[in-house]
């Protein structure tokens, strides 16, 4: 067992015991009217700087607040900071810290408590934000609030970067034991802990001291791993769930009994994720004809109910790093497709590989599965058990399948979702360490790019496209956010980046 193996299994270990002890405590599930239950999933680690995924957001700002955040337009907005300035040649940004902020378990958080945070972000031997902070080069501390972030080159993409998780800031006290910060968030968010149990729940209450409190209505909070698809209708029914993301083909159903279904657009994009690392990958030929070998359309009928829309990059149609050139690029050509794969040596039949897919998504892997019989490739499909580390160490870390169906939900700037993506330490970037000096040096361009120059959009579209063309990952359709709730809970706050609870009232 590796060191990281070991680490994993160990938090997983004191994540049961916190929340055996804290139950023995008095933590638990609350009968108060303000009460939320929330059927998501649970983060893949509850520190920010160990957290995998993009996914995270929505749970990880339960606990904690970043520096800044987005709007329902994807603009950047004040945060734990209220105002950010850059020097005269972009290297440098300060964020000035709103007063007497203080994180649930007391300590102040403060421009030293911000500094610490992102050099633990940049210096721990398993941290998750090694990639996006790689442009700090230091960051001082200049006064009680303010924290200034020295960087390597110009780069105006940063206060997007600490909208999300990157810019969660953790309780440098608490982060003493990162293992216990693993499974215990210690933030400055709307809500604190109460109880945890690995794999299944973690309950919170209101953290008074947030700097937004008064636009938290909720007391108690109540957050659980999602049902089977096929229950949870008749769980939000019955009032032991009262809010969760719904499959589309579920929403008439949910409509019929009375509940209250919000679809709302979302930064999410779904791929046929390939590893050029594994044959047969490795032969171009294979990796073109896999290009038109997916019918789009299709994936939005039934995956999305065709409330989705077909993209062939990590974003969606209307978002300002869509580039509308790429959809000309690829279309759906499976006599295109058998001729390449004839090219590289494999008739039909005679090529077959393995689909890895989660055990929620089987649907796209067996959709994946007869476009693919379409063209003469076999397949069998690997699902991954249900579980909040058990996919990203298969499929992010240890990279093993041949080719997955994954896909992003966005990051608060769109350079950090082009690194996750298809960056070399990606961690959705099945490929890595492949990526092309060509993509990163696109990146660098967008990064010393203001973004009010009228050049900003051509220099982001630029970049997307070497980002998808250096790429064989295939990306197939959007989604957007589709929710079922109790009608008690109104005022939902569900923006393109994430779901938030600002504003959100129980009747």
């Amino acid at each position: 067992m590796t060191r990281k193996s070991r680490r994993i299994v160990g938090a997983t270990i004191f994540a049961v015991i916190v929340g055996l002890v804290s139950t023995a405590c008095g933590g638990g599930s609350s009968t108060h009217e303000s009460a939320v239950k929330w059927a998501f999933s649970l983060p893949t680690s509850w520190d920010p700087v160990t957290s995998r995924t993009g996914n995270d957001i929505n749970t990880i700002s339960l606990a904690y607040a970043s520096l800044t955040r987005l709007d329902g337009e994807g603009n950047v907005e004040p945060a734990l900071a209220s105002t950010w300035k850059y020097n005269a040649d972009g290297t440098a940004v300060t964020f000035t810290l709103r007063d007497a902020l203080t994180f649930s378990d007391g300590t102040a958080l403060d421009a030293q408590a911000v500094k610490d945070f992102f050099d633990r972000g940049k210096k721990q031997e398993d941290s998750f934000l090694r990639d996006q902070l790689a442009g700090i080069d230091n960051i001082t501390a200049d006064s009680t609030t303010d924290v200034t972030l020295h960087l390597t080159e110009p780069d105006y993409q940063v206060p997007y970067l600490v909208a999300g998780r990157t810019g969660a800031i953790a309780s440098p006290t608490a982060a003493a034991d990162p293992q216990k910060l693993s499974v215990w968030p210690v933030g400055a968010g709307p809500f604190e802990i109460t109880d945890f149990v690995a794999e299944d729940h973690a309950y919170f209450k209101k953290n008074p001291n947030y700097w937004d409190a008064d636009n938290i209505h909720i007391e108690h909070f109540e957050l659980s791993v999602a049902p089977d698809p096929a229950t949870l209708v008749a769980g939000v029914q019955s009032g032991s769930i009262d809010f969760a993301t719904l499959p589309a083909l579920q929403s008439k159903e949910a409509e019929a009994a009375g509940l209250t279904v919000t679809v709302k657009p979302s930064l999410a994009a779904n791929n046929v994720s390939i590893n050029l690392n594994k044959a047969p990958f490795d032969n171009p030929k294979v990796v073109e004809a896999f290009r038109y070998a997916f019918d789009r359309q299709v994936f939005v009928d039934v995956i999305t109910n065709g409330l989705g829309s077909k993209t062939s990059q990590p974003f969606p149609e209307g978002y300002l790093a869509f580039n509308p050139e790429i959809e000309k690029l690829w279309n759906y050509d499976p006599d295109r497709a058998s001729r390449l794969l004839a090219e590289a040596g494999y008739g039909p039949g005679q090529l077959s590989i393995e689909v890895t897919a989660m055990s929620t998504a089987t649907n796209r892997a067996e959709l994946v599965q007869s476009q693919l019989k379409k063209i003469g490739v076999e397949s069998t499909i690997k699902v991954v058990p249900p579980g909040s580390s058990t996919w990203q160490s298969e499929v992010y870390i240890a990279k093993n399948p041949q080719l997955a169906t994954d896909g992003t939900i966005g990051r608060e700037s769109p350079v950090q979702n082009l690194l996750a993506v298809y960056g070399p330490a990606g961690i959705m970037n099945l490929s890595g360490p492949h990526a092309t000096p060509e993509f990163t040096a696109a990146l660098d361009t967008v990064r010393r790019t203001p973004l009010e120059d009228p050049e900003y959009k051509q220099r982001l579209w630029d970049a997307v496209k070497i980002g998808v063309e250096q790429s064989p990952t295939n990306y197939l359709f959007s989604n957007p956010w589709i929710t079922v709730s109790n009608p008690k809970v109104k005022n939902l706050n569900i923006l393109p980046s994430q779901i938030r609870w600002e504003g959100v009232t129980v009747s």
